[in-house]
């Protein structure tokens, strides 16, 4: 019997080079991606103006990355999915920007989102997004299932296997657990999983039930980008094939 969800495999692109991003999307693209992953931090203040600074702001990630005029731009060169992950405290004051500058699916923290799920689930899809919610890896998976019930749920879950904010860091098998909780309860769930996925770990993930998967030192750095691809979209599929 088919699997109810499809292998989606999204190169994150906070691997790439940033100053040739569109030939870089269009790159993995031919290399079989189905997504592209843009990871959007909302950055700190270091040293002691950060000090001062946090007795009046905060910041979800202790890193900058790109923003809506990134993803606008970027837009102009391809029409493929771009799945952005939004570690922002605000993740309300960001929809709008983002609708407009054509980003597809737009996930946002559990963490921050516990008094307002419901109104930005809306307002996502409102601008044409579609809704998906992500938890870190010390946020207990039942947090998310109020948002995957009711009239409006989100569509999909990013459960986060490295702490958020840094490219390049370990993947953490324990968090494999919420990815089983999570397929076994919504089995048409797309369940996504981000940090220190390649080779070496992607079995772990896919037989644990996750379908979205997101890659970036281990497609990036490469030598052959497109078997690294192939490779994580046969794991998925095979594991599919196995329950």
């Amino acid at each position: 019997m088919p699997s109810p969800v499809e292998a989606k495999i999204a190169p994150s692109m906070l691997s790439s080079d940033f100053a040739n991003l569109a030939s870089e999307a269009q790159r993995m693209l031919t290399f079989g991606a189905d997504w592209l992953h843009m990871d959007i931090m909302d950055g700190y203040v270091p040293g002691f103006a950060k000090a001062i600074l946090l007795l009046f702001l905060f910041h979800f990630v202790p890193n900058l990355t790109i923003g809506a005029p990134v993803i606008e731009s970027l837009r102009k060169h391809t029409k493929a999915y771009l799945d952005c992950h939004l570690m922002v405290t605000n993740p309300l004051d960001y929809v709008d920007q983002f609708g407009k500058a054509g980003a597809s699916g737009f996930t946002f923290h559990v963490e921050v989102s516990k008094d307002n799920w419901q109104e930005l689930v809306k307002q996502i899809k409102s601008k044409g997004m579609r809704p998906g919610v992500a938890l870190k890896p010390q946020t207990p998976v039942e947090e998310v299932f109020p948002l995957l019930e009711g009239e409006d749920p989100v569509e999909m879950v990013l459960v986060m296997t490295v702490e958020p904010g840094f490219g390049g860091q370990k993947f953490m098998p324990d968090m494999m657990n919420k990815v089983r909780t999570l397929r076994e309860k919504y089995p048409t769930l797309d369940i996504e999983v981000d940090g220190g996925l390649g080779p070496s770990t992607i079995d772990t993930a896919a037989a644990a039930g996750a379908n979205c998967i997101v890659a970036g030192s281990s497609v990036f750095g490469a030598p052959e980008p497109a078997q690294v691809i192939s490779l994580l979209r046969k794991s998925v599929i095979k594991a599919q094939n196995t329950t």
